[in-house]
């Protein structure tokens, strides 16, 4: 998680459930093999590079969990809903 969303993340209350995160406040860091997140966790916090409060870990399968003082937690990405086409005013025909 990039430094000014994660200070926000760090001070806000804890929430139950399912994390929405924005692909915006993130950025790769790289790969790990590990078992599960918690077995990600201790292999980067022992070889100096630790996951912090706000961090994703991402499964092969796709699934998101974020790294929360209490542990980890299921997450998705919050992606913005697609614009709707304006309506057009009744009575105007777009046909030629």
């Amino acid at each position: 998680m990039k430094d000014s969303p994660r200070q926000q993340f760090r001070w806000a209350p804890h929430v139950a459930g399912c994390a929405s995160v924005k692909p915006r406040d993130y950025e790769q860091r790289g790969q790990v093999q590990a078992l599960n997140e918690y077995d990600a966790w201790r292999g980067l916090r022992e070889s100096g590079d630790p996951l912090a409060v706000g961090d994703l870990v991402e499964t092969e399968a796709g699934q998101l969990r974020i790294c929360k003082y209490v542990g980890f937690e299921p997450a998705q990405w919050a992606l913005p809903e697609p614009k709707q086409p304006e309506p057009e005013p009744a009575g105007q025909s777009t046909a030629s």
